[in-house]
């Protein structure tokens, strides 16, 4: 096979008007669907490539949405699970605008606190609040860490 070779081409529709989310992290783009409420069951139209070949990354993970644009707390989710990933929204089949994800230096009401005592895991309305600190996050209010695995903790 060659470069040029249809063969070694991945092929995804073309979307009108969306979202694509590109350069996923290899084997989290089902978590980045969980973390958009997006399952078998919405009505969403989405196109999944996972594992894809990468030149910057070697291998990735893409997602495509229809008619639908992110929020900015989407995005700070998405960040947390894939620091390298580009949105780039859609409309009349262009690209109108194309960004990198940052992760937030505080998060508010995106991650669930692990400690069971932690004010934020009470009936009071208060929102969990947590400070990126290098790659760990760190409750505001009683101290937690979360340093591995944080996409468990993504609310």
């Amino acid at each position: 096979m060659t470069e040029n070779n249809p063969e070694n081409t991945l092929v995804i529709n073309t979307i009108r008007d969306g979202t694509v989310i590109d350069h996923i992290t290899a084997g989290e783009a089902l978590i980045v669907l969980r973390i958009l409420g997006i399952t078998g069951s919405t009505s969403e139209c989405v196109s999944v490539a996972t594992n894809v070949t990468s030149e910057a990354l070697t291998k990735k993970d893409v997602v495509k949405i229809e008619n639908r644009e992110l929020k900015a707390k989407e995005v700070d989710r998405i960040a947390l699970v894939a620091p390298n990933a580009t949105i780039n929204i859609i409309r009349n089949y262009r690209v109108i605008d194309k960004k990198g994800v940052i992760i937030p230096s505080v998060l508010m009401g995106v991650l669930k606190c692990p400690n069971p005592c932690c004010i934020t895991n009470t009936n009071e309305p208060v929102l969990s609040r947590f400070e990126m600190l290098g790659k760990k996050a760190v409750c505001s209010y009683c101290d937690a860490v979360i340093s591995s695995d944080i996409s468990t903790h993504i609310i």
